[in-house]
This record gives structure tokens, C-alpha cells and sequence, in this order.
């Protein structure tokens, strides 16, 4: 393997990064096994690099003498030795390292991927990544869970023995299915051939009572609805007076879709906001709302005791599903990668003649291409610590001072709570500054004798 000539700027901003939940240094004295739980944590969390033979900034002070790595690189044998022996293998590439200004010593860096699966050091210790920390899991629940969240396992495939068969076999649900397919075999049948229950006993799984049962709550050990809930607001932090609906949509699968969709158009219809053409009810792609919330539902993750959230605000729409982004998938990839948690439900669900999830794998590219359409921002799609959020805003792609001056197109005046409805700016001196770059530009002027909460401006008409 090559080495690679580094800066002396380079070398120092290495020795001088602080440690975190992606990166990590090690003496090159550590042992082995050491370095094999810094990158057993890394690919057991979001990925990360560990820089071998760079000091920790509590055993050398000055900086750049932090930088203290072996003379060859066939020193590093053993440590790569360890790391490729590891089962299942960790998804790890070496580069080699040397900065000539700071001394001729090689520095080897270890950079791992975000994996799906639960890797273990060689003793078959588990350790994930937090913070700055790599830690050790003990606790064979949470050891669990990390399977689950990572998708390495799915909850769906889990036994629900509490859960009568005819629950699944006799429901509605299943016969609207069978119906729908054109099959005619009955409900135990067809889900005994699906792998939908265990053969020995009938036992339903996860999937089966999440798709078929017509009342999954009722069964399930974790909670599996979704929450719709209105805010009459724009804030980030709502208060409680904010709080306008909630409301508990339930129901198999194909059918919870389709309610919280309804739910959903329901509440938009009655909030209003100020357009180009004047007060409208919002409207947002209605293929956007679709893809995200279907993605929301199908792809969370079911081990988790929480409900899939819609927050209905003024201003956007957000989109919580529990779990984080499982296996490899990151924020940064998630519209080039596919990767399917609950494979039995998606599979299900698009045996349908009209599935929800047609576009198999396509789902928020499409959503993304059709905020485009609107001439509405992208999506946001952010991790939390134990979900992922979708934010679907409603703030048009064009400037706010385009978005003010083709209001004034249409409408005689502008004031200052119709702007910020129209250019999702929330702050109300943002607007004014707006406001005051178009009068400068000599394009808009006040309306004379307004002032106050009751000031517009209105375009100057060329003679």
C-alpha cells in the first residue's frame, strides 16, 4: 500500500480535532483489540475514522507532538490483522499517512462505514458510538434493539402468541385483500403460504397483525398508529396553547394509510394562507404528502413503543417516523439507497392492484420531484436520536422579493404577516429588511396614512 504525503497544516488539524461521535485517535502502542472496539463502535453507530499513532491530547499537550506513528507500515500488520478477522466482516478501508515537516513516522487511518449489521470484536464483545465514547453493551435487550434498529433483524418477523390466528385469518382486512388479488384461497391459507404465521401452531407474526388484523393496537406489545396533530403556528418549539387537534388514526396497514392521508387533506383544507393570488387554502403536492407518509409508516421501526407523528403547522408539515435510518442508509444517501426494515409489509402491501407503495423504492425521489414542480423547497430530512423527521415546508423556491412583487401583481398591498406567510421568512424584521431592499430598488413604496400593525407598502406604477 501507498503512502500518502500529507501538509504540516494537515498533520496539525488531526492532532488538534476533538474527539466525537465520528472521529477517534489512538496512540500506535494500543493493542489490537483495543482499536478493534473504536471500529466495531463506529460501524455499529453512523460510521466514523480512527487515526492510528496520534496521541490523546491528555497524554501530550503540545500538539503536534501528538503526531507519533510507527516508522513502517508493515508495523500496522497486526492491527489490520485483527480488524479483517472480525465476523461479520466490518466495512473498513486503511490509508496510510505521513507528514514529512512533522517526522518521518507513518500515520495510519481506519475509516468505517455505517453498517446493517451487529458486528462484535473478536472476544464477541458488542460496542456502539456515543458522543466521544465507544460503549460497551451488556444488556442482551439492548444488544437486541440495536439489531432491530439497524435492521441487521425485524420486529415484524417476531411471534405474537398472545394473538388468536382468526384475528388475522377471519378479518376484514385479509378478505378485502383476497379480494383484491382475485385469490381464492381462504385467509389461513393464503397466510400460511406468505410465511405470515408459524406452520407449527398458526402463530401470527408482527407483520401479519400489523397488515391484516383490523385493529392491530389491540395486539400488538408496542404502539403502531399514528398521531395527527394540528399546531396553529410557525414556531419550531410550540406551546401548549398552540395545540389546536389530535387525533389517533388506526387501523390494518392498506386501510391506515389511507385514513391518515384523509386526516391530513381534512386539516389542510381549513387553513388558510396568503398566496400570490391573495388568501387560499394551503396546498401542498398531494403526491409529496403521499410518498413521505407511506414511508413514514411502512419503513418505521416496529420495536420502537411509539406512534408514527404528523405535526400540521401553518407554515410546513412534519413527518416523524420511530426509529433511526437502518443499515447503511444515511441522510446524506437516502435517495440513492434502498433498504427495506419491514421487507413482509412492504411486499404485502404491494400485492394490491392500487398499492401504496407503487413506486417501489422511488418513493421520495418522487416526493422530492414533485415539491420541484410546485415551486416549493425540498424536503428535510433529518436523524433524531431515536426517529427520523420529514419536514415538508411551505416556502416557495422563489426569492421573497419575487414572491412580494408578484403579489403586488394581483393585489393592491402588502403587509408584513402576509409576507412572511408568503415567503416562510417567520422573523418580522427579515421581512422589513425585504421591504426596504425593494424600495430601494425603487420597485415598491408605503401606503400613505398606514402605519403600525396596519403598514403595507404597494408597487410604484411606471409612467
Amino acid at each position: 500500500m501507498r503512502v500518502d504525503q500529507i501538509t504540516f497544516e494537515e498533520a496539525l488539524e488531526i492532532c488538534e480535532r476533538m474527539e466525537s461521535h465520528f472521529f477517534d485517535r489512538k496512540d500506535a502502542r494500543l493493542r489490537p483489540a483495543g482499536l478493534e472496539k473504536t471500529v466495531v463502535a463506529f460501524a455499529n453507530a453512523d460510521g466514523g475514522e480512527v487515526f492510528v499513532g496520534v496521541k490523546d491530547d491528555k497524554e501530550e499537550t503540545n500538539t503536534i507532538d501528538r503526531w507519533r506513528g510507527l516508522s513502517d507500515i508493515e508495523d500496522y500488520n497486526a492491527h489490520i490483522a485483527s480488524l479483517s478477522t472480525l465476523n461479520p466482516t466490518v466495512p473498513f478501508r486503511i490509508k496510510f499517512l505521513q507528514a514529512l515537516d512533522v517526522s518521518t513516522n507513518i500515520i495510519m487511518s481506519v475509516n468505517v462505514d455505517k453498517s446493517n449489521f451487529v458486528h462484535k470484536t473478536s472476544s464477541q464483545e458488542v460496542y456502539v458510538r456515543q458522543s466521544a465514547q465507544s460503549i460497551r453493551l451488556t444488556d442482551p435487550q439492548r444488544i437486541i434493539a440495536l439489531s432491530y434498529s439497524k435492521g441487521a433483524t425485524t420486529f415484524e418477523d417476531e411471534l405474537l402468541m398472545d394473538c388468536p390466528p382468526e384475528v388475522v385469518a377471519e378479518s376484514a382486512a385479509v378478505k378485502d385483500m383476497l379480494y383484491d388479488v382475485g385469490s381464492s384461497l381462504d385467509g389461513l391459507d393464503y397466510l400460511l403460504n406468505q410465511n405470515l404465521l408459524r406452520r407449527e401452531d398458526f402463530a401470527p407474526k408482527v407483520a401479519s397483525v400489523l397488515l391484516y388484523a383490523d385493529d392491530p393496537s389491540s395486539f400488538m406489545p408496542r404502539q403502531c398508529a399514528v398521531k395527527v396533530i394540528r399546531y396553529e403556528t410557525q414556531e419550531d418549539d410550540p406551546e401548549r396553547d398552540h395545540l389546536k387537534e389530535v387525533y389517533t388514526v388506526e387501523g390494518s396497514s392498506y386501510d391506515l394509510i389511507r385514513r391518515v392521508i384523509d386526516k391530513i387533506t381534512e386539516i389542510l383544507s381549513g387553513i388558510k394562507i396568503w398566496t400570490t393570488y391573495g388568501l387560499k387554502p394551503v396546498e401542498y403536492p398531494q403526491e409529496a404528502i403521499w410518498e413521505i407518509v407511506v414511508n413514514a409508516i411502512i419503513h418505521r421501526d416496529y420495536s420502537i413503543s411509539d406512534h408514527v407523528h404528523v405535526k400540521i403547522f401553518n407554515d410546513r408539515i412534519e413527518v416523524i417516523s420511530p426509529g433511526k435510518l437502518p443499515g447503511f442508509v444515511s441522510v446524506d444517501n437516502i435517495l440513492d439507497q434502498r433498504f427495506s426494515r419491514n421487507p413482509r409489509v412492504v411486499r404485502q402491501l404491494a400485492r394490491y392492484k392500487n398499492p401504496p407503495n407503487k413506486d417501489m423504492g422511488e418513493g421520495l425521489d418522487t416526493a422530492f420531484q414533485k415539491m420541484k414542480e410546485w415551486k416549493l423547497k425540498n424536503p428535510v430530512i433529518e436523524e433524531l436520536e431515536n426517529g427520523v423527521r420529514v419536514t415538508i415546508p411551505h416556502t416557495p423556491l422563489a426569492t421573497p422579493e419575487q414572491a412580494i412583487l408578484e403579489f403586488l401583481e394581483n393585489n393592491e398591498s402588502i403587509k408584513n404577516s402576509q409576507a412572511r406567510d408568503l415567503t416562510g421568512i417567520r422573523s418580522e424584521n427579515a421581512v422589513k429588511n425585504v421591504f426596504y431592499r425593494l424600495r430601494d430598488a425603487g420597485k415598491i413604496e408605503r401606503v400613505p396614512g398606514l402605519a403600525g400593525a396596519s403598514s403595507a407598502w404597494r408597487k410604484i406604477e411606471r409612467q
